[in-house]
């Protein structure tokens, strides 16, 4: 089934799944670092005592995700959806006229769990749950609303932010997530199952799962955990979020370092969209046809590269080529992680798997600003760190080429 007929054949679910994990651009480290300098000027905070706020709230949201994730397994999907969408609206306003350092850290805590956390795990367990014999098309489908939220909120934020200040702009979101984004995402779920747990009711979808695509096993978190394999991809499956999210967090430093104006790096964030969308969707057809494990190796290799070059360039070209690279990273990184856990261990406890993983994702980009701001702070240059990086990545995926060719990994 090509794309634009799997796309016709399910508009609104699969519509749903995009506008959520758009929506989760909120919460995600992108569009909070905008506001950096204006939340730590007025909160008398250093870059290392932000970076410090920023990671106490994303790893206490990483912590209440193990069991908040695991929600979606038994709850009806849309008072579930509601309560989240609702929350990260609690979170910007908590955000808009936050007075202390506690209601700042509450409001990124409440940010980074409704918005980055479980906006786009509701998209993800959905898609991989219901869409088995096209699962790498709908979540590829899916994080096509990672990289919209990246081309087209920067933009918004600043204009926003440089008329009015940061405390209106958060008004602002909040006001927009209550009146255009709850609704929206209600409408598109007028035709989803009742419950996560019964028997798929929407087009296109299949009541049993293809054989090449699936263990045939319904493993339990618990089983997950006992299975020694799941922590030998762990070190890949982890490092696009740790290594993006520092960078991200660190734009505006990483502009000063290469001489780079702040507008090149967002305009250069269209270019990390478009790279990130193009290939996730070429990832999930992939998927489809060969399995998520088989692209473990090599999906690394472009962020790989974009740090290598940022270790030896300061042209302004150099911008948007890590943007490219770091996207197509993002893009094959979004499909694979949707459908990856679903093809290992099968759907029935995919809600409490995928949020144990997600949880695991959210505690290295709390670690990340302050590991990189510390850095920084001692006087690592910017140049070696992405150096470590890029060797990083090549190591890793090396590894992971080696050990998938065990029979071993054909089954688990």
């Amino acid at each position: 089934m090509s794309y634009l007929s799997f796309i016709l054949a399910n508009p609104r679910f699969l519509g749903f799944g995009l506008f959520l994990t758009f929506s989760s651009s909120f919460g995600q480290t992108f569009f909070i670092s905008l506001f950096g300098n204006e939340l730590r000027n007025d909160f008398g905070l250093s870059h290392g005592e932000f970076g410090g706020v920023y990671s106490l709230g994303t790893l206490s949201s990483g912590v209440l995700l193990i069991w908040a994730g695991r929600a979606i397994d038994r709850l009806d999907l849309r008072l579930f959806t509601g309560l989240v969408v609702l929350g990260l609206a609690g979170a910007s306003f908590i955000l808009a006229n936050a007075t202390s350092l506690l209601l700042l850290g509450l409001a990124i805590f409440g940010l980074r769990l409704f918005g980055q956390g479980l906006l786009g795990h509701i998209a993800m367990v959905c898609m991989a749950r219901y869409f088995e014999k096209a699962r790498g098309k709908a979540v590829s489908l899916a994080t096509l609303g990672y990289p919209l939220g990246e081309a087209a909120l920067p933009f918004i934020a600043i204009a926003v932010l440089g008329a009015y200040g940061w405390r209106a702009s958060w008004e602002f979101f909040t006001a927009a997530i209550v009146i255009l984004i709850f609704p929206i995402a209600m409408l598109l779920l007028r035709s989803a199952p009742h419950r996560n747990v019964t028997e798929p009711d929407i087009p296109g979808s299949s009541s049993k799962r293809a054989a090449h695509k699936s263990s045939g096993r319904e493993a339990s978190l618990g089983e997950v955990l006992r299975d020694s394999r799941f922590y030998l991809i762990l070190p890949a499956i982890l490092a696009p979020s740790f290594i993006t999210t520092g960078m991200f967090f660190h734009q505006r430093h990483l502009a000063d370092v290469k001489g780079w104006s702040l507008e090149l790096l967002a305009s250069a964030f269209v270019i990390f969209a478009i790279s990130q969308s193009l290939t996730g969707l070429s990832a999930g057809q992939a998927i489809d046809r060969f399995g998520a494990r088989r692209l473990l190796p090599v999906f690394l290799l472009p962020m790989g590269t974009a740090m290598l070059l940022l270790s030896f360039s300061d042209a302004s070209l150099s911008a948007q080529l890590y943007m490219l690279a770091t996207g197509a990273t993002a893009g094959a990184g979004a499909a694979l992680f949707g459908a990856l856990w679903a093809e290992l261990y099968g759907v029935r406890h995919l809600g409490a798997i995928r949020s144990f993983v997600t949880s695991l994702m959210v505690f290295s980009t709390a670690l990340s600003p302050p590991f990189m701001g510390l850095l920084f702070d001692a006087g690592i240059a910017f140049e070696s760190l992405t150096l470590g990086y890029f060797i990083y990545c090549v190591l890793v995926s090396g590894f992971l080429s080696l050990i998938l060719r065990r029979k071993a990994w054909s089954g688990v």
